[in-house]
């Protein structure tokens, strides 16, 4: 796009948000409409912030968890593989 192109689409979304604004802050049907959105956005708040407490939660599960494996394969890091302590292959 050159930046002529890039001005005018600008413009428009910028004309078309303003549009929205001053019909949802400067009529009455606008005004009802935004009443009634007010609590859909709300619950949807809500459901995000116990979606990210819920996330948050399944992270620290998940962190534990890789905490105790890498503890687990550090212990038997140590340790010989083969039956024989004195073998140096498994053959």
């Amino acid at each position: 796009m050159t930046q002529k192109s890039q001005a005018i689409a600008a413009a428009m979304v910028g004309g078309v948000v303003g549009a929205v604004a001053g019909y949802m802050f400067f009529t009455e049907q606008g005004r009802q409409w935004r009443r009634q959105l007010e609590p859909a956005i709300e619950d949807m708040a809500r459901e995000l912030a116990q979606f990210r407490g819920t996330l948050g939660r399944a992270m620290g599960v998940a962190n534990e968890g890789w905490k105790v494996l890498n503890e687990a394969l550090s212990e038997n890091a140590g340790q010989a593989h083969y039956s024989n302590p004195h073998q140096s292959t498994p053959f």
